[in-house]
This record gives structure tokens, C-alpha cells and sequence, in this order.
């Protein structure tokens, strides 16, 4: 079976692995010369569920080997208060734990893996459009007037999918959740004096985290809130000392280490909308069918989006190993997958809209939210967060 993978972020890479691994012939196709996922976030973090897909086809070991352990984050308000710490999931008995990672590496070495294996990936494929052929399979139009033909079509395209589109042309687009994203790498005088290692800071006016690497390195993001969507092409026009200028205002009324890692931070900044994909009424056709954002864009606070793409990628995997037909095998991967990754997109829904609270819900929040997290990290806590966290994927064997 010919399958064809439109897009090579984490979806893509690790169907193409997962897909080659089941005894199928993948190809991947990517849009860009390198992977349009790294120029929106800066790092992210992999989850134990997230770390267990990526081991049922044994490509766990680049994010062990470029990420580190994460196991809380502490946070803070804007006035430098401390107002606890919360688990990042469960610490398993052989010492696993959700690993922070630069989204680069993620996706690099998910790449250079998909490649050691045999996967093939064309770049500087955009793909116009998609049809199903009388006879059974696929053709696929690229921008550049080619074409290719295969059994299936996976759309791991992203938030934007155009096989989402060519699936159902009424489909939803994603919704905009109010927040720009622009984040980067830093480097500050004294690292010890930011406080934490992993924080969050509930800005006055702006949302902002930071994570400082094994290195001393200090990797950030900012959520600077915007009641309208920017038009994509009018963040594309923003110059770098717009966006320090527009982030210094923002910054300006908190304490703490903000700005300074803002000013530590030598390249280029750019800045993004913020989606999720809350549901999509026709995840599958009779031969295409979307993965990972193309199928469920999570919002990051969930911190579930890379996880829950490479849990999507090996179920696909299975579910064409173990039912027969194409139609049947994709109906039974939307049944698998769909309830799970719609309430993890409501879970980080509900979690991202602390982040545009005005002054009374600010008040509110930072003198309930002490208690809240005294009592994150229980036993009856974690136990009531297991439905994320403990999920697990049967290896994929070879054949």
C-alpha cells in the first residue's frame, strides 16, 4: 500500500515511521524546505502518554536524547508573587517523566529518524488539491504542477490542512483564542536570580513562561492578547523592533525577569496567532484522512500537542494493520481517537483563558489559585488527571 503524508512536523514524521514500520510504503511530502512548524513556539514539552507512542515504534529516543525532565512548573503574578507549583503528569516507576524539548530538535530528530528508516520526503511540496480516484486510491496536485498517485492520502498539514478542506469543504477552520504567541533563546546574567527553573508568570497585561535548559540557556514564550485576529500578513510585516517595542509595553507594569530575557535574546523575534481546532465534523473519506493539528489543534496550555500527534500516527497504524479495508481501517481510527483528543482540546481550552483575565478576575484568581495548587500535586489530584496522562499505545510490530 502506497500512503502519502502531506506535511513532516511530528504527525507526519512519526506516521511515516509507524506506517513504514507496519510493512506500507510511505511517502512524505513537506510544504517547505524545512518544516513550517518551527517558525510558531520555540519549545514545547512531551508528555509520558506522548513519550509511550513514540516508543511503540522505538523513536522515543530523540526527545530523550535533545530534551530534558520536566516534572512541575511554578507560577507567579505579575507583582512576583509565588502562587505555587503544579505537576507536569505522573513520574512513572522506571523514572519517565514529561521532557521539555526545542521544538527544532523535536522535529529534527523526528525527521532524521523517518529518513535512517527508509521514509521518503520530498520538499517544497505544497499540495492545491486532492481526489479520490474512480478505481480506488488518490491524486494529489502539487503548487509546482506536479502530481502523485497513492492508496492513501494522510493529512498531517497542520492547522490550515488542505486535506482537511478536501475531505469536506464546509469543515471549520481553527479558532483564534485571542493570543499572539512570539517566543525565543535567551542569555542573562545571572540565572540563578530568576527564581525558578520553569515558570509562568500571569502578567498584568501579558502572559509570559521561561525554562532555563541544561545549559543555562533560557528558552521563553509570551501570549500577547489581542481582542481581534492580526491578519497573518500583517504580523508577517512586523519588524523585530516592533515586536520588542510592542512586548516591552506589555511587560513594562509586571516584576520579575521578564523583560530582561526579552532583552537577552539576540535573533530575530516574530509573532503568531494562537488556534485550536475545537472539532471536525469528517476526520476521514473512503481513502484521506487528518492527523495530529490537522484533525484537533490542542491549545499549547494543554502542552499535549506534540503527544497527542504521535498517538494519532501509531493508532493509524494499527487500525490499517488490524482491520481490514482502507474505509473500515480509517472508521476505526476516528473511533479510537476522536472522544480522547476532543476533551484534551476543551481541557486546554478552559486553561487558556486564565490568561486574558481582567482586574477582579486577576484578583480572584491569584488569591484562589495558592490553594488550588497546594492540592494539584495529591494523590486524589493526579488521580483525576490519569484519564490524560496514563494512556498508553501498543508497540507497532514489524513486519
Amino acid at each position: 500500500m502506497r500512503v502519502m503524508i502531506m506535511g513532516a512536523g511530528v504527525a507526519g514524521t512519526v506516521a511515516g515511521i509507524a506506517l513504514k514500520q507496519a510493512g506500507y510504503e510511505p511517502v512524505v511530502y513537506e510544504a517547505y524546505d524545512a518544516s513550517a512548524g518551527l517558525v510558531h513556539g520555540v519549545y514545547l514539552t512531551v508528555a509520558v502518554n506522548g513519550l509511550d507512542a513514540l516508543r511503540a515504534v522505538d523513536a522515543h529516543h530523540p526527545v530523550l536524547a535533545a530534551g530534558f525532565p520536566t516534572s512541575s512548573i511554578d507560577f507567579f503574578s505579575g507583582t512576583g508573587r509565588r502562587l505555587g507549583a503544579v505537576p507536569l503528569g505522573p513520574v512513572l516507576s522506571d523514572g519517565t517523566t514529561t521532557n521539555t524539548i526545542r521544538r527544532a530538535d523535536l522535529y529534527g530528530g523526528l525527521y532524521d529518524e523517518a529518513v535512517r528508516r527508509g521514509v521518503p520526503i520530498e520538499h517544497r511540496k505544497r499540495m492545491t488539491s486532492a481526489r479520490e480516484l474512480p478505481g480506488g486510491g488518490v491524486r494529489v496536485e502539487f503548487a509546482d504542477g506536479s502530481h502523485a498517485e497513492g492508496d492513501l492520502l494522510v493529512g498531517a498539514d497542520g492547522i490550515h490542512s488542505a486535506t482537511r478542506a478536501a475531505i469536506d469543504p464546509a469543515a471549520p477552520g481553527p479558532r483564534y483564542n485571542g493570543l499572539g504567541n512570539v517566543g525565543g533563546f535567551a542569555r542573562v546574567d545571572d540565572v540563578a536570580a530568576l527564581g525558578a527553573r520553569y515558570a509562568m508568570i500571569w502578567g498584568k497585561r501579558c502572559f509570559f513562561g521561561y525554562t532555563v535548559s541544561p545549559s543555562g540557556e533560557v528558552w521563553w514564550f509570551a501570549n500577547p492578547p489581542s481582542r481581534t485576529e492580526r491578519p497573518r500578513a500583517e504580523l508577517a510585516a512586523l519588524t523585530d523592533a516592533q515586536v520588542r517595542a510592542e512586548l516591552a509595553e506589555l511587560l513594562a507594569p509586571d516584576h520579575g525577569p521578564a523583560a530582561a530575557i526579552v532583552a537577552g535574546t539576540p535573533h530575530e523575534l516574530r509573532l503568531s496567532n494562537q488556534y485550536d481546532l475545537p472539532t471536525v465534523p469528517r476526520w476521514h473519506s473512503r481513502s484521506m484522512v487528518v492527523v495530529g493539528d490537522a484533525a484537533h489543534a490542542v491549545n499549547p496550555a494543554s502542552g499535549q500537542g506534540a503527544s497527542l500527534a504521535a498517538e494519532d500516527a501509531v493508532t493509524l497504524a494499527h487500525c490499517l494493520r488490524e482491520v481490514p479495508g482502507i474505509p473500515a481501517a480509517l472508521a476505526e481510527y476516528e473511533r479510537r481517537r476522536r472522544a480522547r483528543v476532543e476533551r484534551v482540546v476543551a481541557w486546554g481550552a478552559r486553561s487558556s483563558s486564565a490568561k486574558q483575565a481582567g482586574p477582579v478576575a486577576r484578583a480572584i484568581r491569584d488569591l484562589m489559585l495558592p490553594l488550588v495548587f497546594r492540592r494539584s500535586g495529591t494523590p486524589q489530584a493526579m488521580a483525576r488527571m490519569s484519564w490524560l496522562f496514563d494512556h498508553r499505545t501498543a508497540p507497532v510490530p514489524a513486519r
